[in-house]
Parts: structure tokens; sequence; C-alpha cells
């Protein structure tokens, strides 16, 4: 998008009464940013904009200092962040999002948009997640990228977080998706996390530049999470969770709702054990959620084909030995060493070689067969 179309979009999300709804039949009616102003009044009101809406329309697009915000300024916020304005009309925006019943007319990216188009799996969970909570979230990341698959989740403390890290420590792209303007960052304790994601997946928010982490704004952050992905996995959840609310979003998208078989004296898990008491499939590995995906992601793989591993009778003798000893949880350098007796350099020169070739993944706790 050039700079006058991102303008433009940045002068229509400043309209007084110019809500997401009516933005987005705006955009879809005439085609694009560009397009909105050759229609002018006659194409606003066709497309069932009000006459007074119209007029604020015309006002805000006549020029600097016309419109409730400072334009200018959000441009040079956005050039600071190296954001982008994707709306709803462009070929980047992600085709699963564009498919629920109140996509966002414009998304605010920092990264590559085009990751935002791949087969996605949500993670979600509690911010006051548990140890085994986070180390369940990494885990299942790590072997979803491993299986073909990228991560999206919400920047969130707590089980977000850890999913993120557990999809960048296995080598796929991650998305967080925001509940701020893309230059406001929450919480702070993520700011590093939040600039390591564009650097291999995105960062996306449908609020202009500037918008706070205002308490209204989190559950329809939500909805983009479950919209961009194949599945919602809710890794551990209590019954007032917000986890919950992005459950039943999925679940009102076609989307599939996965969740962990908690003990029921683990209160933070008691929202999961009522979404798979609701008919949530429950999860031990991430292959439970690629057989539950069936045709979306076989779909999704003919679109963003995976690399495939070299034949096994390319494999060297040591390099074989090395793969026998991996499934398809994580497994540990030292696990390896000791079951293969080999020297510790050569384990590590095969499963790097391994790596290379596609038979493995890297990730928290070990290696992943893939």
């Amino acid at each position: 998008m050039n700079a006058t179309d991102t303008r433009l979009c940045l002068l229509l999300h400043s309209v007084p009464g110019l809500d997401d709804t009516s933005l987005r039949r705006l955009l879809l009616h005439c085609g694009g940013p560009a397009q909105v102003v050759e229609a002018g009044p006659k194409g606003w009101c066709a497309a069932g904009l009000g006459e007074a809406l119209t007029a604020d329309l015309a006002r805000a697009l006549r020029g600097p200092g016309s419109g409730r915000v400072d334009v200018d300024a959000q441009l040079r916020t956005l050039a600071a962040v190296s954001a982008r304005i994707v709306p709803v009309t462009d070929p980047l925006y992600p085709p699963l999002l564009r498919a629920i019943h109140d996509p966002p007319p414009l998304l605010y990216v920092r990264g590559d948009p085009a990751v935002l188009a791949q087969a996605q799996l949500a993670v979600v969970g509690s911010r006051r997640a548990s140890p085994a909570g986070l180390r369940a979230a990494s885990t299942l990341a790590g072997e979803a990228v491993a299986a073909g698959l990228q991560i999206c989740s919400g920047l969130a403390q707590g089980i977000d977080g850890a999913a993120h890290r557990g999809a960048l420590a296995a080598g796929g792209n991650t998305t967080g998706v925001m509940a701020t303007g893309i230059d406001r960052v929450y919480p702070a304790r993520h700011r590093s996390l939040a600039e390591e994601l564009p650097r291999s997946g995105c960062l996306v928010s449908e609020f202009p530049p500037g918008v706070a982490p205002l308490r209204q704004n989190f559950p329809r952050r939500n909805r983009i999470i479950s919209g961009l992905a194949l599945g919602v996995l809710v890794v551990e959840a209590a019954p007032a969770s917000g986890s919950l609310i992005t459950a039943r979003m999925a679940l009102e998208q076609g989307r599939e709702v996965f969740t962990l078989p908690w003990s029921i004296y683990h209160e933070g898990g008691a929202g999961c054990l009522r979404l798979l008491r609701d008919g949530a499939k429950m999860v031990v590995t991430a292959r439970d959620m690629l057989e539950e995906l069936g045709s979306l992601y076989a779909l999704q793989q003919e679109l963003f084909p995976v690399p495939q591993a070299a034949p096994r009778d390319a494999l060297t003798g040591g390099q074989r030995q090395v793969l026998d000893l991996l499934g398809y949880e994580a497994t540990a350098l030292e696990q390896v060493v000791s079951a293969s007796a080999l020297p510790v350099q050569q384990v590590m020169a095969e499963l790097s070689t391994l790596e290379l070739m596609g038979y493995v993944s890297r990730c928290p706790g070990g290696y992943l067969r893939c």
C-alpha cells in the first residue's frame, strides 16, 4: 500500500460515527480506500451511509485539520515502528479472518502480513498460569510448529507468552494479536518479545496508533485470534477466564476447539474441563489436533507447503540411529547421548544435520521428530 492509501485509511478510521461495520461495508462496496474517494457522496449513500455520516466523511477527506485525530502524527508513528495497514479489500488480508461475520475493516501490521494467511493454531490460556501450564503451552506450540503450523496468540502474560516463545524456539512463525494500537506493547514486560515477533512472524492490531490497553478491547481482540486460526487450543483456564470467550468465538466461527484434560483438583484447569464436557477435543500431543483439523489443514498445506524431509535411504548409520531415538515429544540431548552411546559431539552434529534435512525440529526441552 502506498503512502496515499495509508493516509486515506487513517482518515477513514478517524471519521466520527463511522464505526467498523460501516467502514467495512464502505470499503467492500467501493473496492478499496482510493475507490472510496472516487465514489463520492453518491457512492457512500449507495454503501448504506446516511446523510449525516456522508457529510462527516466528506469533511474528513477535505484536508489536514478536518478530522478528530492528527493523521500526520499517526503516519509518523507507523513509520517509526515499521507498520503498514492492510484493508479488508487487500489481497494480503487473511482469508480465514475475512470469512468471519465481523472482520476488522483495517489491520495494522508489523512484520510480514503474508504470515497471516498461513495455517495457524491459536494457543490461549490463563495469565496466571501454573508451571505445568506454561510448559504445556511451550511444548505443544513447538510440536505444532514442527508439524507445519504457525502459532497465533494474544501476547499476554502466562500461556500466551509461553506459546509465542515455544514457537520461536522451534524455529516457527508466530503472530501476536494486540488489544492496543500497533505502537503500544501490553504488558510492558513483553516489549522484547514484541520486538522479536515481527522478525519471523508479525504483530497485528485492529486499533489505530496510540490506542491504550482498554478493558473493552480485549474481547474484541479475541475474535481475531480465533478468526486467524484453523483451531483454538485452550491450554489452561479458570471458569471465568477470557480464554473461554475465545473458545466460544471459535465455535461461532466454525473453528475447532481443543483443550487439555486437567485434574479436577487443579483450579486453574476447571475451565478446560468445562470445555471438554461441552464437546471440545482433548489434546495430549499436537498430533491430536492435526487429526481433527483434517481437510482445512490439508488445504492450508497445499497452499503453503512445508519442505519435505530427504529420503531415509540418504541418511548415514549414525543419523538413523539418532533419529530412531526421537519421538513426537521433546527428547533432551542428554537422553539421546545416553541411549545412543555415541560421543556428545557426534550426536549434536547428527541432530544438526537431521534438522537441516527436515527430519527433526529443535524445541524447548530438546528435539522432536517431524
